[in-house]
């Protein structure tokens, strides 16, 4: 209701004159807080110029028709804020919780990455790319980059908002929140409609309907339906011609059923059977599944899901189902060209020349620094890469050991050749960690606090940590971890968690408990007079 012009309103006998340099609307508009709108409202219910008769019919008007307006968009903003509560923020490819985000060198993955952006960029049908690997060999850094240059594309020239990148998850068995499916399609969900706004509302209705969608113990199939198939179908029509929408789901093996929290006060059993695997493999089968059938939807815009996980048989086995193999393109894959037969993969022979271009680039950063560090020789660049055996994470903890910047590089250089002379080409990580173990002033007490920093259900700071072990063994402990910094992630700020670089077990795990007394501690997320419980660490590496 807008009033323009000369008008005279009269109250108590008052004239009011309202010329039109000061004309009002008193339907605020819709981009308005509700709590603005209805402090304007009320403001001109009031308005003095408006006489008896005016206020009922405004009263009326605001009761009968803007009221129900405002409540129905008070409740879609409380529908948001539910998904943005339980959306994981960490999971995002970007997100602070993932830094640093490993990611391909410049040159590096070339014949790989092309290949999957071809896949990414074909408009016929949906895709299920799996790309799949051994451990370290760089699965989250070819996920995070194709993320990236997903999320630099625009989905038409013309918007200034919508990308092609609709969505990520990185899994990860050291969060609580990302080693599950529970708030998997929420957080999807969220993703999808922040980038395109016109599925907002769409989401929210959905969630205002069935609010039970947001719970993590719901039924990922009803999950899947509302908060992925639905809001993309919303996507069909407008994105007709525009190339395809790309979602990223990094390290599906990471998915893995929860630790028991209910662990006994105290343990000191020297064994602990290890935690159902049978039930991930089973959440593995059925997300591959439901992904699948979200994808064969003749409704839905063309759309493309990259995976990424090891190469277990079960996921495998997965992927081979009737249903879901005519999407599934899988990598590695073998290709011809020019009558010569070639397979792209993660550790292809190509990988050889770009670790070694990771080890000159490292170098050369680590120069740039230190400028009395000499350069490393061809030959000491060539044995480095040679026992990194096409496996970055190896490569990456060799400089990671080196450039510490704690000790002389060139002191470690010298001492990471030595330690590296009798590791087999392709050798696991684990067994460089021995070695880097073997450095520590206290190997056995490195290798304690190594194994609790990874059994961890979620990462603790330093000073739990020390709380954790206890007044005699976690008294050193932060003097024994900085000895590790090319293994952990250790914050100068002792409120910060700390986070083991790799932590994917090996294929064969070793379970045993120390016996470690429970402790009962404030964390600095918890806030004052709220205590939690931790139980000792239930998993360690095997270090061979």
């Amino acid at each position: 209701m807008a009033v323009h012009g000369h008008v005279t309103c009269v109250d108590a006998g008052q004239a009011c004159q309202i010329s039109a340099s000061s004309s009002f609307n008193c339907i605020p508009p819709p981009s308005t807080s509700v709590r603005s709108q209805v402090a304007i409202l009320a403001h001109f219910v009031f308005y003095p110029c408006f006489t008896q008769l005016g206020r009922l019919c405004l009263t009326i008007c605001v009761t009968i028709i803007i009221v129900p307006l405002l409540s129905s968009q008070y409740m879609s903003e409380g529908a948001w804020e539910k998904l943005a509560q339980v959306t994981v923020k960490g999971a995002e490819h970007d997100s602070r919780e993932r830094l640093p985000h490993p990611q391909c060198l410049e040159g590096t993955r070339v014949v790989l990455l092309n290949h999957i952006y071809g896949v990414l960029d074909d408009k016929l049908k949906n895709r299920l790319i799996w790309l799949h690997g051994t451990a370290g060999v760089g699965k989250s850094a070819v996920a995070f980059t194709v993320a990236e240059r997903m999320r630099c594309l625009k989905v038409t020239e013309e918007t200034k908002v919508e990308t092609r990148l609709a969505g990520t998850f990185f899994f990860s068995r050291k969060h609580t929140n990302r080693r599950t499916t529970g708030h998997l399609f929420a957080t999807l969900a969220y993703q999808l409609a922040s980038n395109f706004p016109s599925v907002k509302t769409h989401v929210n209705k959905t969630i205002l309907e069935n609010p039970a969608l947001l719970h993590p113990d719901g039924s990922l199939r009803n999950q899947m339906e509302a908060l992925f198939a639905r809001p993309l179908r919303q996507l069909k029509s407008r994105l007709r011609d525009c190339p395809p929408l790309a979602f990223v789901i990094d390290a599906l093996d990471e998915c893995t059923e929860s630790l028991d929290q209910s662990a006994p006060e105290f343990l000191g059993q020297s064994t602990v059977e290890p935690f159902d695997e049978n039930k991930s493999e089973i959440e593995h089968a059925e997300l591959i599944s439901l992904l699948a059938q979200a994808l064969r939807d003749p409704d839905l815009p063309v759309t493309h899901i990259l995976v990424t996980s090891r190469s277990e048989a079960h996921i495998h086995e997965a992927m081979q189902h009737e249903d879901v193999r005519p999407l599934v393109c899988e990598i590695p894959v073998k290709i011809s060209g020019q009558g010569v037969a070639a397979t792209i993969s993660l550790d292809g022979a190509d990988v050889d020349e770009d670790i070694y271009l990771f080890l000159q680039h490292s170098f050369r950063k680590l120069r740039s620094r230190s400028p009395t560090f000499p350069q490393p020789t061809k030959v000491q660049l060539e044995r480095l890469a040679n026992r990194a055996g096409r496996r970055f994470i190896v490569a990456s903890t060799m400089m990671k050991f080196i450039d510490d910047k704690y000790n002389d590089p060139y002191d470690r250089l010298e001492l990471m050749l030595e330690l590296a002379s009798d590791l087999l080409p392709g050798t696991e990580v684990y067994r460089l960690y021995d070695r880097i173990l073997s450095t520590c002033a206290d190997p056995t007490q490195a290798y304690l606090y190594l194994s609790v920093v990874a059994a961890l259900a979620d990462p603790l700071p330093m000073s739990q940590i020390s709380k954790l072990l206890g007044p005699g063994q976690g008294r050193d402990v932060e003097r024994v971890l900085v000895q590790l910094r090319s293994i952990i992630e250790v914050p100068t700020n002792n409120s910060l968690s700390v986070n083991i670089y790799h932590s994917s077990p090996p294929s064969s795990e070793i379970y045993h408990i120390t016996a470690l007394p429970t402790r009962t501690f404030l964390s600095p997320l918890d806030g004052a007079g709220d205590s939690r419980k931790h139980s000792p660490p239930r998993r360690a590496l095997r270090i061979e």
